[in-house]
């Protein structure tokens, strides 16, 4: 999974939000930021 952060929001768009340490637990276990 790469990580990113959207710009804008459009819709229908079926993205989460999660914290900056959730996304360093995603990293920690190999996902591209």
């Amino acid at each position: 999974m790469i990580i990113r952060v959207p710009k804008e929001i459009k819709n229908n768009e079926r993205r989460v939000a999660f914290t900056s340490s959730g996304a360093m637990t995603f990293i920690s276990h190999g996902h591209r930021w």
